[in-house]
């Protein structure tokens, strides 16, 4: 069993029930949420194709959405995360290349390089999220600020996850 492996299937049974049970109830002024199961998302191996990558993504958005009582907006918004996911990977590249079997973690590629990664990748989930939640342009600002400050909390929690508790170095 690699070390990879055990990393990501002890992520999961951390995140999901992290997000279902405390996250998915906590709100700042009614406006931002936090996704931070979207961090195991984000952390699959690079390597990992198309099909195999949404297939996962649509397994845990709808285990989140049982939850969340949010009738599949999880699930395609993660499905979209993870299809994008692939071809952001190929635009920003890192000038070395990717390393085979190293996570795209904080840890492995740098801060900077993550935020590069991981922010866009957010934005787009939430706008996904909130505009499939509002059913519509009909609450344009208010959908793109709870997106906005979503993302933001989002990513700020994912990055201090990442540097409390995951391992330090190549994974």
């Amino acid at each position: 069993m690699s070390r990879n492996f055990i990393i990501l299937t002890i992520s999961l049974f951390v995140l999901i029930p992290l997000q279902v049970l405390v996250l998915e109830h906590i709100a700042l002024f009614n406006l931002g949420f936090c996704f931070l199961y979207l961090l195991f998302m984000l952390l699959l191996p690079v390597e990992l194709g198309h099909t195999k990558g949404m297939g996962i993504a649509l397994i845990i958005g709808l285990l989140v959405d049982v939850f969340a009582a949010t009738i599949g907006i999880h699930a395609a918004a993660t499905v979209l995360l993870m299809f994008l996911r692939p071809i952001w990977l190929r635009i920003i590249i890192p000038r070395s290349g990717f390393e085979v079997n190293v996570l795209p973690s904080v840890a492995n590629y740098g801060l900077a390089w993550f935020i590069v990664y991981a922010g866009p990748l957010i934005i787009l989930h939430t706008l996904a999220f909130f505009f499939l939640e509002a059913a519509g342009s009909g609450l344009f600002w208010i959908t793109l600020s709870k997106s906005g400050l979503t993302a933001v909390i989002s990513l700020v929690f994912m990055i201090a996850i990442q540097y409390l508790f995951y391992p330090k170095g190549k994974s």
